[in-house]
Formats: structure tokens, C-alpha cells, sequence
């Protein structure tokens, strides 16, 4: 029995080519998309979960406000590691990190800018399962100078040479480290990747005793099954005990005081499996990802998957008068409805089994380009994975099930005494755009739910890329066009001075400035907390910079009141900047420059600073656009190791080939590194871009699945009417006519699907949108745009094949009756 409903199935297949070939060309590329998405998914989802105590493993990060100017910070203070330690039990174990910058390494007469460094406690490789290929892991860092690598890095400067025992000299610190580890590549679905790990103790930053530090990512181990909320809720005791007994020195008043002026400081606590997807810090070890976009991707596998299936309910059950008079006679001869049912299922699980090994192939082919498109590493092991054939079967058999049972309901469902008189199958039904009446409902609404969710992805797609055109085009504040960052310049020394003015003699140079705090990409960071005229009780935390004279008129950035810092003036080694920010947030208005600033932060009440204000510089953006802008001061310091160089010149190739040469005579043995500061305001938004990237692909491929269904429909119902459309044309009907009487009700359920689309992705997006401080607002325009494309590919779809019936010699049409 099986065998034959194989054979029928077959046979009716191959007679049936092309809605055969338009089901599982659609089946298959739903179910490679899904296939892909899913593979994303899961390797998002799949985050530091290979550690083997990652289900007890949380990391402490701090939280804070000070006169409403909030702090998230996913690093805490020096001590805290050791603290959470002594004083709780449940805690098992307590590692800490801390970046290391991106210093310039030598071995021999090989250097490089290494931007994987790091500072990792001797117990690190205890809490993280990263396998030693060499060295052992419990003592590797557990004297002063030493350093565990990666075999990437080995390999740069050892070739095939053993890296245990070789001497490697940071030159930012003028340090040898001992290497002592060798580990394989970090897992891609770490929250960190570093190539070289340094001993903690080779810090001294990392003895400090001050809780009023920050900069270490802190990680703990509790014991299994242990709710770290037990323990959350027992922090704000360390803060007490710890940071309560700093905090007069540093502020002037005690923690009570501190908390009764309405701030706040706390230290939380977060699973380490929930820091990819569900942290909300402004910057981190590594770009995160976001679970709003692995929702979103998710909702699009299962609707190109939805879409897939609606299309083979549709035309299997528009195609069903074709097989009306099988039914009948079938069930003359005795058939069962569950035997038609049956054979009915078989056909839809054949038909999903040619699509899953298309779709499998079409996965192989693509999933490399599709890996360097997401940029990870997403693992897909077709041999090895059994999940994977698992899965695969699973899925295939859903989507034979889903897709096949209705008109397998349908079409064992017809009265055999109608059919066989010839007859419709089933009465009552309208006249309209498909046979069978009573189908033509459920069919109509399968269609509308197609384009409303390619609507819904057109908007989706349209409001990202604008969200993204916003970003990259927004005035910033400052002029990022053409100027070069030099980092390392420290190397020079007393050089540097003489680099710098040598740049200043190039016509093609508009100035120079001497910063390591740049408004974009990666820059030195610096926390200040600050009192207007010395007034404790108000008290800010603001972002400073160190610059010089030079800063300013080198980012072209605009003073808003006052004056710019000057050598001449030898006061300004007590002179501040502020933005039109602080000036708000300290109640200044447009008196700024009668105000003072006190630094209450500093070692000693002794060694506390007291700064004038002499000028306030109009707000620009310092942070991602995700954040609104925030108090920020500007002191005058010689804070050599960057310089900022701002040209005006057609020929930035000749330009960067003349301050190459000008390093090399200076420093002929390190290498000549420098950035744009645009492209690193671009990469900023490298996760917004991509995903705007992957939206557009998977929206596209949505769309393509569903026009493969209209296109069924539409070629199913002309062949249905090729007997009116041949009288009409006796008539005198014109091919305009024509055209239009078989797309106007296909345009009509479009016209339903942009009015049912409109509100829904008129919400989803703007819930996106509230990630960004600075956005966009969802014209009109953006909805219209979606549903003139949608009634644009509609038409496209519905005219091929209307103007190919039209364009029938109606004598061909009448007799194909």
C-alpha cells in the first residue's frame, strides 16, 4: 500500500511540474533560510556556555547615580574580586581581568600592535575552560611578567617554533613577559577574545585597596544550583563596609549623607550566559549582541517557514479540481477518506523530502559567504552534527505535516456524486478569482498574511537603513573628514614633539594635536567627579579629557562661550572646558565662566584641584548615538601617545606616504600604524550595519518565497480561465482588460495586507527605535514606500503571466476546452 500512494505521489508530481517545481523551490528555500537563521540563532544563544561552570559562573558589574547623572559600567573596583571572596562564603572562586590596551610587542626583529592584550589573574583558567595545548594552567600566571598566548599568535612571531620559555617585550612599558601558557583559539562565542593573557600580579594598579576605582571585570563561581539574587541582595553590605569609610574623604560626606541626596551606588550581579544578549552597557570586552535581534531573526525563519508552507496549501488546494474526479472515483471504488487522507500526506511528505535535500544543498553552498557575511564563526558539521540530521528530519517532517494536512482534508472531502457529473466540488462558492468556493476564503487570507509580513519587512528594512543614513550623516559636533589618528606616538619620546611639528610644516596638514581621548572608536577613558564652586552637595560625574591647545581647532569643534586653553595664559594649567551639557547640568546657563569646578576625587583632601572655567565648548557626540550626550570637561594636560592630525588635501595616498617616511627617519625599527577618525566613528555602528545587512537578505528571500506563491496562484487560476479569456477576446475584450480582470482581486488582498501591515510595523519598529537616543521618526512616507513596492512586485507577478494569457490566440484557448 505504502509503495502505490509512493508511485501516485510520483507520478502526479512530474504531471503537475510546474506547481511541482514553484512548491519545492519555495519549500526549500523556506526551509535553507530557516535552516540558516536557526544556525544563527543557536550560536548567539550558545555564548560562554562552553565554559563548564558557566551555569554558576555570574559577573559583578556597577551601577550608579549621582545628581540623576547615571553610571553603568560593566567593570568594578580593584578589591572587590577579593572581598566578595573573603566575606561570602558561597563564593567559591573570584577571577578578574583587565584590558591592556593595545600595546606594540617585540620579538627580536619582529613588532606588532597587539589589541587581544589583557591582564588575567593567576585562577582565571580555572574559572574558564580554555584548554591548554602547552604550560599548565594552574601556575601559569601566577608569577609577576608572565603571559599565556594563543597559538594564533605563536604562530605570528614563533613560526613552528615551542612559544613556552620565549621572552616577548610590551614595549608601551618597557617590560620582558616570560610565556608560560599556550592555549588554543578563544571559542568565537566567547564575550572575550584575547590573544595574550599577563599575569595580573605584573599590575600594580591591580593591589590597589581603593573602592573608588574602576576598570576590572570581576567574575565569581557559586556553588551548583545556588540563585545568585541570594547573593545580589547581600552587596549593598560591601559597599558599606568597603566604600563607606573612602567615600567622606573623596565627597566630603558619608555614605548615609551620600544616599539621602537621592545617589545611589551598587554593585549587581549577572549569569555569565547573560552577557552576550542581555547586557545594556555602552561598551564591554567584546561587541555584544542583542536578544531584541535574535527575536526578530527568529520571527523571520518562522515566517519564511509559515510563508513556504502557505504556498503549497494554496496551490494544493487551488489545484484540487484537477483531481476531483480521482477523489470520486476513489471513493466509488471503496476508498476510505483516512486512505485518501493518507495518500494525500504521503504525496506531501515526498514533496517536502525533494525540498529538505534541496534546501541542504543550498546551505552547503551559501553558508560560507553567509559566514563571512554575519562575521562569525557559526559551526554547521553536515557528517558529524546528529542534532543537526535531527533537527533536519524533524523539521522536514513538521512542515510535510503542516503544509499537507489541510488539502489533504480538503481534497479527500468531495462528494463523489458531484465530481463525476462534472460538477463543482463543492457548491455555494463565489465566482471569484479562484475555483472552489469554499477554499477561496482560507486561500485569500494565506495571501494576505503573506504580504502583510513582507510589508511589515519592507518597513523594517526601509526605517533600519534610514536609522543607519541618520547615524552615519548626523552632525557630530566636531569634524571627522580626513583626519588621521597616529596612535603610539609615545614610542618617540622626546621625538614626538619634533614629529608633531614637523606635520604642522606640511601644506597639506591643517593642524595638530597631541590627545589620546578621541570622540570616536577606541579611547582613554577617565571618570570625573566634580562640585560647581565647590559646592558638595551637588555633586557630577562627568567623562575628561586631557588636550591641548590645539583640540579643539584640530576636531573643529565650536566654542560656545569664552575662550580656548592657551600656552600664554599660564593660569590654564587651572583653566577647565566644559560642554553646553555640564554648563546645564551644574544650572550655569550662559554664566559659565564666572563658575569654578572642584575634582573631589582625588587621593587627599590636600591634593584636591579647583579648576576655572574658561570656556564651554557646544555639545558633541562622545558616545554612540544609543546615548544622549553627556557632561563632559576638557583640561589642559601633556598627555602624550596620540596624535591627532587633520588634513585638507586630494591626495591622502601621498599624504600618509610623506608622514611614513617622516616616521621612519625618526623610528625606523616600528612599524608606521594609523586610523581614520570617520572609519572608526563608522565601525561604531558595525552591529547596527550588519544586522540592517542580514534584515535586508532573509526580508528579500521572505519576499521572493511569496511571489513564487502568488506566481503559482496566478498561473493556476489563468489556466483555469483560458476558455473565458478566449470568448472575451472573440469579444473584442482588449489585453488590458484581460490584464486587469485576473490581477484586480490579487491587488485587492494586497490593499488588505497594507492596511492590516501598516500599524504593526508601524509599533515593532518604533520599539526598536527606543535603543537610540538619537532617531529617526517613522514618516509616512516609509509606509507608503512599502506598499507601493508590495503592490510594485504584486503586479510584477500577477502581469507575467496575465499578459501571457492575454497575448493566447483565442482560438488555442477555446479549443483547450
Amino acid at each position: 500500500m505504502l509503495t502505490n500512494y509512493i508511485k501516485i505521489a510520483w507520478r502526479n508530481l512530474v504531471r503537475n511540474r510546474l506547481f511541482s517545481a514553484i512548491n519545492i523551490v519555495g519549500l526549500a528555500l523556506g526551509l535553507a533560510t530557516c535552516l540558516l537563521i536557526l544556525v544563527y540563532v543557536l550560536h548567539e544563544l550558545s555564548y560562554d556556555r562552553f565554559n563548564d561552570k558557566a551555569d554558576r559562573t555570574v559577573r559583578v558589574f556597577f551601577r550608579g547615580s549621582v545628581q540623576g547623572n547615571q553610571m553603568n559600567e560593566p567593570h568594578v573596583m580593584p578589591p572587590v574580586a577579593q572581598a566578595l571572596h573573603s566575606e561570602f562564603p558561597e563564593v567559591e572562586e573570584a577571577t578578574r581581568l583587565r584590558m591592556g590596551g593595545s600595546p606594540l610587542i617585540s620579538y627580536q626583529d619582529k613588532t606588532f600592535k597587539e589589541s587581544a592584550f589583557t591582564f588575567a589573574d593567576s585562577n582565571f583558567f580555572q574559572v574558564f575552560s580554555i584548554p591548554f595545548l602547552k604550560g599548565d594552567a594552574k601556575t601559569a600566571l601566577l608569577q609577576p611578567n608572565t603571559v599565556v598566548v594563543t597559538q594564533k599568535f605563536a604562530h605570528k612571531y614563533f613560526g613552528s617554533d615551542d612559544p613556552i620559555g620565549k621572552i616577548i617585550t610590551l614595549k608601551t612599558e618597557n617590560n620582558a613577559y616570560k610565556i608560560t601558557g599556550l592555549v588554543d583559539k578563544i571559542p568565537s562565542n566567547s564575550h572575550f577574545d584575547f590573544d595574550l593573557f599577563a599575569s595580573m600580579a605584573s599590575l600594580p594598579e591591580a593591589k590597589s585597596s581603593s573602592w573608588l576605582q574602576s576598570e576590572f571585570f570581576t567574575y565569581i563561581v557559586l556553588p551548583k544550583g545556588y540563585d545568585y539574587k541570594q547573593l545580589e541582595v547581600k552587596l549593598p553590605q560591601i559597599i558599606e563596609k568597603y566604600m563607606g569609610p573612602q567615600l567622606p574623604q573623596a565627597m566630603g560626606m558619608s555614605l548615609a549623607q551620600f544616599h539621602q541626596k537621592g545617589n545611589e551606588l551598587s554593585l549587581l550581579l549577572q549569569p555569565l550566559t547573560d552577557i552576550h544578549l542581555h547586557s545594556t552597557f555602552s561598551y564591554d570586552l567584546k561587541p555584544l549582541g542583542n536578544i531584541r535581534y535574535v527575536y526578530l531573526f527568529g520571527a523571520i525563519a518562522l515566517f519564511m517557514l509559515l510563508i513556504a508552507c502557505i504556498n503549497f496549501m494554496n496551490l494544493s488546494t487551488a489545484s484540487a479540481t484537477k483531481r476531483a474526479r480521482e477523489v470520486g472515483v476513489r471513493k466509488v471504488m471503496g476508498s476510505s477518506q483516512p486512505a485518501l487522507i493518507g495518500q494525500f500526506m504521503i504525496e506531501s511528505l515526498l514533496l517536502t523530502t525533494v525540498a529538505l535535500a534541496l534546501s541542504t544543498s543550498i546551505v552547503r553552498l551559501v553558508l560560507p559567504t553567509f559566514r563571512a557575511f554575519v562575521g562569525q564563526e557559526l559551526p554547521l558539521d553536515f557528517l558529524g552534527d546528529y542534532w543537526l540530521w535531527g533537527g533536519l528530519c524533524g523539521i522536514g517532517l513538521l512542515t510535510g505535516v503542516v503544509a499537507g494536512s489541510y488539502p489533504a482534508f480538503f481534497l479527500s472531502s468531495f462528494k463523489p456524486v458531484v465530481v463525476l457529473k462534472g460538477g463543482p466540488a463543492f457548491r455555494g462558492g463565489p465566482s471569484g478569482w479562484l475555483p472552489m468556493g469554499k477554499g477561496a476564503g482560507l486561500r485569500s487570507s494565506l495571501v494576505v498574511f503573506q504580504f502583510v509580513i513582507s510589508i511589515t519587512l519592507i518597513v523594517a528594512t526601509t526605517v533600519v537603513y534610514q536609522q543607519l543614513m541618520y547615524m552615519q550623516h548626523k552632525p557630530l559636533g566636531y569634524d571627522n573628514d580626513q583626519v588621521i589618528v597616529l596612535p603610539q606616538t609615545w614610542q618617540l619620546g622626546s621625538k614626538e614633539a619634533l614629529l608633531r611639528d614637523q606635520l604642522r610644516q606640511d601644506p597639506r596638514i591643517v593642524n595638530v594635536s597631541l590627545s589620546g581621548f578621541l570622540p570616536a572608536g577606541q579611547s582613554y577613558g577617565n571618570n570625573f567627579f566634580v562640585s560647581p564652586d565647590n559646592n558638595q552637595a551637588q555633586i557630577v560625574k562627568s567623562l575628561r579629557y586631557d588636550v591641548d591647545e590645539n583640540y579643539i581647532p584640530t576636531l573643529g569643534m565650536k566654542l560656545q562661550l569664552g575662550r580656548n586653553f592657551s600656552r600664554d595664559f599660564s593660569t590654564d594649567s587651572s583653566a577647565i572646558i566644559v560642554n553646553e551639557a555640564a554648563a546645564r547640568s551644574f544650572g550655569w546657563g550662559n554664566n559659565a565662566l564666572k563658575h569654578t569646578l572642584k575634582h573631589i576625587l582625588s587621593n587627599s583632601k590636600d591634593t584636591q584641584k579647583t579648576y576655572q572655567v574658561v570656556g564651554v565648548v557646544k555639545d558633541f557626540h562622545f558616545r554612540p548615538l544609543h546615548e544622549r550626550i553627556t557632561p563632559l570637561v576638557m583640561v589642559l594636560g601633556n598627555n602624550a601617545g596620540t596624535l591627532i592630525v587633520k588634513a585638507k588635501t586630494p591626495d591622502m595616498a601621498g599624504l600618509l606616504a610623506s608622514m611614513e617616511q617622516k616616521w621612519k627617519t625618526l623610528m625606523p625599527n616600528e612599524p608606521f600604524v594609523y586610523s581614520f577618525l570617520g572609519e572608526r566613528y563608522q565601525n561604531s555602528y558595525a552591529t547596527e550595519l550588519k544586522t540592517g545587512q542580514i534584515l535586508g537578505f532573509f526580508s528579500g528571500l521572505t519576499i521572493l518565497v511569496a511571489c513564487l506563491g502568488l506566481f503559482g496562484l496566478v498561473s493556476f487560476t489563468t489556466e483555469q480561465r483560458t476558455k473565458e479569456i478566449g470568448v472575451r477576446k472573440v469579444l473584442g475584450a482588449s489585453i488590458t482588460s484581460i490584464v486587469g480582470l485576473l490581477s484586480k482581486d490579487f491587488l485587492k488582498l494586497v490593499t488588505i495586507a497594507i492596511v492590516l501591515a501598516s500599524p504593526v510595523a508601524w509599533w515593532t519598529m518604533n520599539r526598536w527605535l527606543q535603543d537610540f537616543a538619537y532617531k529617526i521618526d517613522i514618516d509616512w512616507w516609509m509606509l507608503a514606500l512599502a506598499g507601493a513596492l508590495a503592490v510594485g512586485i504584486a503586479l510584477l507577478t500577477v502581469s507575467f503571466q496575465s499578459i501571457r494569457a492575454a497575448l493566447m490566440n483565442p482560438v488555442k484557448s477555446l479549443r483547450s476546452e
